[in-house]
């Protein structure tokens, strides 16, 4: 019986390599009064575009592959993020999807977060006197992890309070000491970085939204232009999700029938929304900064390619935008 691969295990090596170099990455290592470890990548430090590519592949529980490389099909923005897991269902979405809603205190003082990496894949809740899963998604997939350390990653831009980090370490059911918590501000080289790194998993949450049998996605590979950053944040985060909805191109490799895929295909890319069209910037403030009103469809790539690995038949749908990027990436 082959055993589950595991998002801590292979996530692990890669936090700790945060820590070893964190001079080099410009990054600020510093601990909870808990004992949790704090890896700021771009609050009180400026943080680099390695250390969002390392967070990317951190986020995916190290079974994905991030890298940079120059050339790609956008003359004014070449620098491409390329992402390529052999799992991608568990990489993605059970562990990169920031699914883990977090917070604590209330008004001015409250603090909100989503958590996304490894140690989504450890926290439960007791529900009825039995622990399940605090994000029903688990279910779903069949899928938990064991670990006797994790790491947590929050895209926020203000440290979070220690009360926050006990409750993960106690849905994780360890002490607060095995616990890494990285920070990366969306704004930042490092926050911009690794929230484009998601190009493959908003098409695997997309395809799961769409009912296709996600045991059917065999393997995928995906790209998209760097972002410049920006200090303002509706401006970053604007600009990280064009990178994708403009930007980004995502392969699928399934199995099953070609009716199936050729469907995912036709659905998949982020133009079949009724809100597409306009910089994300805009279309938020439209929605008065409610996240909640903006069409789920919007997210997903522009451009999509579903290979059926069973018949040997591609499927292609929608098309890069340079024009648009151009205009939420200010040229």
């Amino acid at each position: 019986m082959t055993k589950p691969v595991s998002v801590n295990a292979h996530a692990l090596p890669i936090v700790k390599y945060l820590i070893a170099n964190a001079d080099k990455l410009r990054l600020k290592i510093d601990t909870f009064a808990n004992g949790a470890t704090l890896i700021d990548a771009g609050i009180e430090t400026l943080g680099s575009l390695e250390a969002g590519r390392l967070i990317g592949e951190i986020c995916m529980g190290g079974l994905g592959t991030v890298t940079l490389t120059q050339g790609g099909p956008f003359s004014g923005w070449p620098t491409m993020v390329n992402v390529h897991s052999t799992n991608p269902v568990i990489s993605c979405l059970g562990s990169q999807y920031a699914g883990w809603s977090l917070s604590h205190g209330e008004g001015k003082a409250a603090f909100y977060a989503l958590g996304s990496g490894p140690a989504r894949a450890l926290a439960v809740k007791t529900r009825d006197g039995v622990e399940v899963p605090v994000e029903d998604l688990y279910k779903e997939l069949g899928y938990r992890d064991a670990s006797g350390e994790t790491a947590i990653v929050l895209e926020v831009d203000k440290i979070p309070p220690v009360e926050l980090i006990d409750h993960v370490a106690k849905a994780c059911q360890l002490d607060p000491s095995k616990i890494s918590v990285i920070l990366t501000p969306t704004s930042s080289l490092a926050g911009g970085m690794q929230v484009v790194s998601r190009v493959l998993e908003v098409a695997l949450h997309k395809a799961h939204s769409l009912h296709f049998p996600l045991e059917n996605i065999i393997d995928g590979v995906a790209s998209a232009p760097v972002p410049p950053p920006h200090p303002n944040f509706v401006q970053a985060m604007g600009r990280t999700n064009d990178a994708i909805l403009f930007g980004g191109t995502v392969h699928l490799f399934v199995k099953g029938g070609d009716e199936a895929a050729e469907n995912l295909a036709n659905e998949l890319p982020s133009s079949v929304s009724k809100d597409y069209g306009r910089p994300f910037a805009n279309v938020f403030k439209d929605y008065g900064y409610d996240f909640f009103k903006v069409d789920a469809m919007l997210f997903s790539p522009a451009k999509v390619i579903v290979t059926n690995i069973d018949t040997g038949n591609s499927f292609h749908a929608g098309q890069l935008d340079e024009e648009l990027l151009e205009k939420s990436f200010g040229g």
